[in-house]
């Protein structure tokens, strides 16, 4: 008989290499869902329940906490332990009266930061691609599985661009900003070898020919250093600062 789609186990010296489990005393490890985020950026529920922030002591626990309801993703009760959660999502966990947001982080790749109560509701999102839908109207797809469609005709009709950044309000998806791409903005690195940096766009290289994708950044960080990137690993945070917390302090 035929395979019939991917394998639905994962071992654990395979798994991405920023979760943090214990690779050579077990044999496997939880496998996500499919979901809003790819297996290599993204976290299962359990891993983030038990091993990231220590909450529960073994898998049972962990199971418990998320089967009774307690764990929210971007505001929505999520009871499957391998749901995946990824770049920007904000997760709350009620019984410990906790919320934090999932960031790009050195070395570790994606971590967490603790947020207060007000900032559990803002979440910002990247634009992938924008689909033309019935009416005329724009449907913008963005970084984390999300639509938001744009009517036609709205009174301040505004030009949303790929890889501009929208901060918006969870679950509702109600726009609150669009920051577009663009020099002098306030950048954080998602991917590659300078992941979690910050910095401010010094200058955007796209050349006739090549994918925008691939077009080349130079960034400035707070202490002057200078260092460049691909446009597909970065994503606009604000203008002379952030506009939600990224990290401690």
């Amino acid at each position: 008989m035929a395979k019939k789609g991917m394998s639905q186990h994962l071992k654990s010296l395979t798994a991405p290499t920023f979760w943090p489990i214990l690779r050579k005393e077990y044999v496997w490890v939880i496998k996500p869902n499919p979901g809003p985020h790819p297996l290599n950026r993204c976290i299962p529920l359990l891993i983030l329940i038990r091993d990231v922030l220590k909450i529960a002591e073994n898998a049972r626990e962990a199971k418990r906490v998320i089967f009774d309801g307690n764990v929210y993703v971007d505001g929505i009760v999520r009871r499957d332990y391998k749901f995946p959660v990824g770049l920007m999502d904000i997760v709350k966990i009620s019984k410990a009266d906790k919320s934090i947001r999932i960031v790009p982080y050195p070395v570790k790749y994606l971590w967490y930061v603790n947020i207060p109560e007000e900032e559990a509701r803002l979440k910002l999102v990247r634009i992938e691609n924008k689909t033309l839908v019935k009416d005329g109207n724009i449907q913008l797809n963005l970084h984390d599985g999300r639509n938001i469609v744009i009517k036609r005709f709205q009174s301040e009709p505004i030009n949303y661009k790929t890889y501009d950044t929208l901060l918006i309000e969870i679950p509702s998806q109600t726009i609150i900003k669009h920051i577009p791409l663009e020099v002098n903005k306030l950048a954080i690195v998602i991917d590659g070898r300078n992941v979690g940096r910050i910095g401010k766009i010094i200058n955007i290289n796209e050349r006739t020919g090549m994918k925008r994708k691939h077009a080349l950044i130079t960034l400035e960080d707070l202490s002057g250093h200078r260092f460049q990137t691909i446009l597909d690993y970065v994503m606009v945070i604000g203008e002379e600062k952030p506009l939600i917390k990224l990290y401690e302090g």
